[in-house]
């Protein structure tokens, strides 16, 4: 909705898996039309802050507001798009039969050639799955989740593996979606696609240690790389 001023807004959630906190009081907010990255090492707490931003993790504590509304609502998860690290795809089917199966998940019934014009897989759209290289199934999975035209894009690690061409052409693609409004949250553990995004949240331990753009991230912690920047920030680094 035009009125909104953040796609996503997290405060001080807190989530528990038995004695571990994957999830230590973590807030951010996201802004409509930009690329976020939430950066940290495996295991940082990424994934899970991901997940309950889906409603596929409760939290223990605080609150998890997507696109205006509570977490877990029917409505606005049809307007999210969410990419997991391992693609979600059915290895018998074309690609274009995996688009249109997830588009009319959400109810769209237009949209497929576009997704797969947009990630260069139009001419490869009878392939079966399975027989597409690994790229090529980064790619189906990210028309997978585009198809329905998504107001929010969640995508974690949707690089790994990936070759740096490919990189290189999918962030392009990112950044011409978040132009056009579209508002995307990407996590990563690689620091040169992070100078990529437009804010950057730094997460270690569940918690967001610093929240800003590359520049001020470099500023606050004195340092002129990014890595420096989160090895100090999150008081790693060497004095």
């Amino acid at each position: 909705m035009a009125g909104e001023t953040y796609a996503v807004e997290v405060d001080r959630v807190v989530k528990r898996f038995g004695s571990l906190r994957a999830l230590d009081g973590a807030t951010l907010r996201i802004r409509r039309g930009e690329v976020y990255g939430l950066l940290g090492p495996n295991g940082a707490g990424k994934t899970t802050l991901i997940r309950a931003l889906v409603g596929l993790v409760v939290p223990d504590g605080g609150t998890v507001t997507v696109l205006g509304r509570p977490a877990r609502n029917l409505d606005v998860l049809a307007r999210v798009g969410y990419m997991t690290q391992q693609a979600a795809l059915y290895p018998d089917l074309s690609a274009e039969e995996n688009v249109a199966f997830f588009a009319a998940i959400h109810g769209a019934h237009h949209g497929v050639r576009e997704a797969l014009e947009f990630v260069e897989l139009w001419d490869r759209r009878g392939s079966v799955v399975s027989s597409l290289s690994g790229g090529m199934r980064t790619r189906c999975s990210l028309a997978c989740v585009l198809a329905h035209k998504p107001d929010l894009l969640l995508l974690d690690e949707p690089t790994v593996g990936v070759d740096p061409l490919l990189r290189v052409q999918l962030w392009n693609r990112f950044q011409r979606m978040a132009a056009d409004g579209t508002s995307i949250l990407v996590s990563s553990h690689v620091m040169d696609e992070a100078e990529r995004c437009d804010r950057l949240g730094l997460i270690r331990f569940g918690r967001l240690l610093a929240e800003g753009t590359v520049p001020e991230l470099k500023g606050k912690a004195g340092v002129d790389r990014l890595e420096d920047a989160f090895l100090k920030l999150s008081g790693t680094g060497a004095e």
